[in-house]
C-alpha cells in the first residue's frame, strides 16, 4: 500500500464524516439563531429587524414628517414614503446580504393587514391581497414605518440595547429592539430551521398587556389566571376559535398544540323561502381564491350535492355566497360538510419555540414567555435610566461651570483678555474641569445676559430633581414595576379595544368537530319505485307507481318482473347473492325509469353464475332473517351488513353445495320463526333461539333426512300463521293454534295445516 501524498499548503487533511458533521452543525446553528427563529425580546427575525432598522435610518417616520423631530433636528429630511426598491437595496447592501426578493417578501408580509395583526410597515401600492395574489414589484410600491414599529424601536438612541458591527464592519445595527410593543405575541412568527420550527399565532395586544400587568403585580400568578386575559389567538382575518378553552389553555401551558379555526358565517333570507349562507371571515393563512376553487371543485365533482353554487361578492369586505341545492337543506348541515371538506375550517399549530436572551432556542409556555419579556423590559428601563443619568451628569457638569463663570464673570473676562493660555489659569483658579473650562471659553457673548444665568439655574434645578427621581427608580424594584405598569397602560390605550384597531377579531365559540353529513341531507329526498327484472336489469321510476299495473312495468321481450318496491332516493338498496354475499346500492344512483334500466351486474362485482336472492330497501334499524338451503341461519342487523364497495360484503358462510335461500326482514314484534322444508315438514320455534350475527354460518333451523329448506319467516305467535289461499280471491287463511308445530330449534317438524300452499312457501 502506497502512502498518500501530503496535502497541499492551506488544505486540511480531515476525515470526511467529521468534516461534514462539523460544517453542517455550523450551518444548522446559523439557520436556527440567525434566520428562522424569532428573538423573544422583540419577536423579530434578523431580516425583519434589519429591514426596520434600514427604514428608520432612511427616516421613514410613521404618519409623515414629525413636527417635533423636525423642530429638534431641522437638518433631518423626514419623508412620508420611499420606494420599496430603495428600502430593500439599503437593507441588502448595508445590513442583510441576501436575496432582494426574500427581503422584499418579508417587507410585504409586514405590511399586509390580512397577514399581520399589527402591521409594522405601511404600504402604498399593490401589496397583495387575501385572494392570494402577489404584491407588485418593489419598483412600483412605496412604504414607511407604522406607529407599532416606532413603538417597537423606541429608545434605540437612549443606550437601551447593544449595537454590533454589520457584516462588512462599515455600519452598526442593534442586536435587538428595546421598544415596549409586545411584538412576539402581538404579530406572532413562523419559521422552519434545521431540526426545529416555530409557529406562533398573533394575539390581541390589550390582552397580552393585561396578562403582563398581572405578572408585574403577582409574579407567582398561575397559568389559568393568565389565560383569563389571553383567551387565545387573535387573527387579523377574524374567524372563530372552536376548541374548548381547556384545550387551548393546555396548549399555552406547554407551548405546543394546535387550534381549530372556523370561518364566520350567517344565513341570509332571499324571500319566498329561499336563502343563502354568507362567509364573512375565513381562517388565518387561507387564500380566498384557493378556498373558492376548493368549493367549486366539490360542486363539480358532486361530492357535496346539497350545494348548488358559490359566488365571490367581496369588495373591501369579504363576502362569499353559498347557494344550497334546495330550500329544504339544513344550513348547519351544509356548513358542516364544508368544514370537513375545505379550508373553511383549519388547524393552526402552536409551537412557542423562540430564542431567549442568551440566543438559545427554547419552547416556552405563555407564562415563561411573558416573564422573560418583562425581564427584558426591566433591563431596558434600567439602561435607559442610567443612560439618562449619565447625560444629566454631563450636562450638570457644564452647568456648574457656567454658573461659576457667571459668579466670577469679570475675572473670567480678565483672564481671557490677559492670559495667553487662559484655560489652565481658569482651571487652577476656579477648580474647573477641562470640559467646563472649554465650554466657558466657547460661550458666545450674547449668552452673558442676566436672563441666561437664570435659565441656567432653572435648568440645573430641573435636571437635579430629574436625576434624583431616576436614581430612586434605579435603586427601587417597586418603582421600576410601577413605571413599567404606567408605560404599559399608556401603550394599552393606544392599542386597546377602544382604539378601533385593538378590538378582538377572532371570536371564541366552542363547537364539536364537524359531524358526518347524513345521507338524507346530501340527497334531495324524493319517492321512487325500484324495479328489477328476472334478467337483472334494474331501474328507478320517479314516484310510487302502482306495482300491480302492467302498463307502467314494461320489460324487454322474454324478460319479466322479479322485484319491485317503493322507497326514497335517500334509501340504500340491499342486494343478496346466492353465494351469501351482500351488496349495497344508492337509490339515488340507480338508472332512471324511462327505459329498461341497466344490468345490475355492471354496478357491482356479482358473478354471472350467482343468482340474485333478494332485493329490498335497507332500513338501518331493521334486522333480517337469513337462511341457507341446508337449513342453517341467523339474524343479521341491516346496519352491520351494508357495504359501500363494488365487491360487497360476505355475510353468510355457506357449506359446500349450499346456497343462500331466504332473506326476509323480521316482522314487527316477531317472537317466533317458522321453517318449512322441501319434505313439507313445518317447525316453529322461539326467535330467541336464533343468534344475532354479522357474519357466519348460523345454526341449524330444521333437520332434514332428504331435501333441504324451502322457506322461512318470522311471526307473532298470538297472531298465528297466515298464508294466501291462492286464485284470484285474494283471501288469506290464518292458523292461530300453532301448538302442534311448536318445537325446539333443529327439530324435524311435522306436516303443515290443511290448506297450506303446495309450493311450500309462506307467501
Amino acid at each position: 500500500m502506497t502512502d498518500l501524498p501530503d496535502a497541499p499548503e492551506g488544505i486540511l487533511d480531515r476525515p470526511f464524516d467529521s468534516a461534514l458533521s462539523e460544517r453542517y452543525l455550523v450551518y444548522a446553528l446559523s439557520t436556527i439563531t440567525a434566520r428562522s427563529l424569532p428573538d423573544l425580546r422583540d419577536g423579530l427575525k434578523p431580516v425583519h429587524r434589519r429591514l426596520l432598522w434600514a427604514m428608520r435610518q432612511l427616516r421613514l417616520e410613521p404618519g409623515g414628517p414629525n413636527p417635533d423631530i423636525l423642530a429638534a433636528n431641522p437638518e433631518r429630511n423626514t419623508t412620508s414614503f420611499k420606494k420599496s426598491a430603495r428600502i430593500v437595496g439599503d437593507t441588502t447592501g448595508k445590513y442583510h446580504p441576501h436575496g432582494e426578493i426574500a427581503v422584499y417578501d418579508a417587507m410585504v408580509r409586514l405590511a399586509q393587514t390580512f397577514a399581520t395583526r399589527m402591521p409594522l410597515v405601511e404600504g402604498q401600492g399593490n401589496f397583495g391581497n387575501i385572494d392570494g395574489d402577489n404584491a407588485a414589484a418593489s419598483r412600483y410600491t412605496e412604504a414607511r414605518l407604522t406607529q407599532a414599529a416606532a413603538d417597537l424601536m423606541a429608545g434605540l438612541d437612549q443606550g437601551t440595547v447593544d449595537f454590533k458591527p454589520t457584516y462588512n464592519g462599515e455600519e452598526e445595527e442593534p442586536e435587538v429592539f428595546p421598544g415596549l410593543f409586545p411584538n412576539l405575541l402581538a404579530n406572532g412568527a413562523a419559521g422552519i430551521a434545521v431540526g426545529m420550527a416555530t409557529s406562533i399565532p398573533p394575539h390581541n395586544v390589550a390582552e397580552v398587556i393585561d396578562a403582563a400587568t398581572l405578572l408585574i403585580d403577582r409574579p407567582g400568578a398561575s397559568h389559568d389566571e393568565l389565560m383569563a386575559f389571553v383567551k387565545g389567538p387573535d387573527f387579523p382575518t377574524g374567524g372563530l376559535l372552536v376548541d374548548p378553552p381547556s384545550f387551548i389553555s393546555d396548549s399555552y401551558a406547554t407551548g405546543r398544540g394546535s387550534m381549530r379555526v372556523r370561518s364566520r358565517w350567517h344565513k341570509e333570507d332571499e324571500g319566498r323561502g329561499t336563502w343563502v349562507t354568507v362567509i364573512d371571515e375565513i381562517p388565518y393563512g387561507v387564500a380566498k381564491g384557493k378556498l373558492i376553487e376548493q368549493i367549486a371543485q366539490l360542486i363539480a365533482d358532486k361530492k357535496l350535492p346539497i350545494l348548488a353554487d358559490v359566488r365571490d361578492e367581496s369588495d373591501e369586505q369579504l363576502r362569499i355566497v353559498l347557494e344550497p341545492r334546495a330550500r329544504t337543506v339544513d344550513p348547519q348541515v351544509l356548513m358542516d360538510g364544508l368544514f370537513r371538506m375545505t379550508d373553511l375550517e383549519s388547524r393552526f399549530p402552536l409551537n412557542l419555540n423562540v430564542l431567549d436572551a442568551s440566543r438559545t432556542p427554547r419552547v416556552m409556555g405563555l407564562k415563561e414567555v411573558l416573564t422573560a419579556w418583562l425581564h427584558h423590559q426591566i433591563e431596558v428601563l434600567l439602561r435607559r435610566s442610567n443612560h439618562r443619568i449619565a447625560q444629566i451628569d454631563n450636562r450638570l457638569e457644564l452647568l456648574d461651570g457656567y454658573i461659576i463663570a457667571y459668579l466670577n464673570l469679570d475675572r473670567v473676562i480678565e483672564i481671557i483678555r490677559t492670559e495667553d493660555e487662559p484655560k489652565p489659569v481658569m482651571m487652577a483658579e476656579f477648580g474647573l474641569t477641562d470640559r467646563q473650562a472649554e465650554a466657558i471659553l466657547n460661550m458666545r457673548l450674547r449668552s452673558l445676559r442676566r436672563l441666561e444665568e437664570m435659565e441656567l439655574r432653572r435648568e440645573h434645578s430641573d435636571l437635579t430633581a430629574e436625576r434624583e427621581e431616576l436614581q430612586k427608580l434605579v435603586e427601587s424594584e417597586a418603582r421600576q414595576k410601577t413605571r413599567l405598569k404606567k408605560d404599559l397602560g399608556a401603550l394599552r390605550k393606544r392599542y386597546g379595544p377602544e382604539s378601533g384597531i385593538g378590538a378582538r377579531r377572532t371570536g371564541l365559540e366552542e363547537a364539536a368537530p364537524a359531524r358526518d353529513i347524513p345521507l338524507e341531507a346530501m340527497i334531495e329526498r324524493e319517492p321512487i319505485t325500484v324495479i328489477m327484472s328476472q334478467r337483472g336489469w334494474i331501474r328507478a321510476m320517479k314516484g310510487h307507481v302502482d306495482l300491480a299495473s302492467t302498463e307502467t312495468l314494461k320489460f324487454k321481450e322474454g324478460d319479466g318482473p322479479a322485484y319491485a318496491f317503493h322507497c326514497q332516493t335517500t334509501d340504500k338498496v340491499l342486494l343478496a347473492g346466492s353465494d351469501g354475499r351482500f351488496f349495497t346500492l344508492g337509490a339515488d344512483k340507480l338508472p332512471g325509469g324511462r327505459g329498461f334500466g341497466e344490468p345490475v351486474r355492471l354496478m357491482i362485482d356479482l358473478a354471472n353464475e350467482t343468482a340474485i336472492v333478494a332485493l329490498l330497501a335497507a332500513k338501518a334499524d331493521a334486522k333480517l332473517l337469513l337462511a341457507a338451503s341446508d337449513g342453517r341461519g341467523f339474524i343479521a342487523p341491516v346496519a352491520d351488513i351494508l357495504a359501500e364497495t363494488r365487491k360487497g360484503k360476505q355475510v353468510v358462510n355457506l357449506k359446500a353445495g349450499a346456497t343462500l335461500k331466504i332473506v326476509r326482514p323480521l316482522v314487527e314484534g316477531a317472537d317466533a320463526v317458522a321453517v318449512i322444508g322441501e319434505n313439507r315438514k313445518l317447525v316453529i320455534f322461539p326467535l330467541a333461539e336464533l343468534p344475532e350475527m354479522t357474519r357466519g354460518q348460523g345454526v341449524t333451523l330444521q333437520r332434514y333426512r332428504d331435501g333441504g329448506l324451502s322457506d322461512a319467516t318470522s311471526l307473532v305467535m298470538i297472531q298465528g300463521l297466515s298464508w294466501a289461499m291462492g286464485g284470484d280471491s285474494g283471501r288469506t287463511r290464518t292458523e292461530t293454534d300453532l301448538l302442534p308445530w311448536r318445537a325446539a330449534r333443529g327439530a324435524a317438524g311435522r306436516m303443515p295445516p290443511n290448506g297450506f300452499p303446495r309450493d311450500n312457501r309462506f307467501g
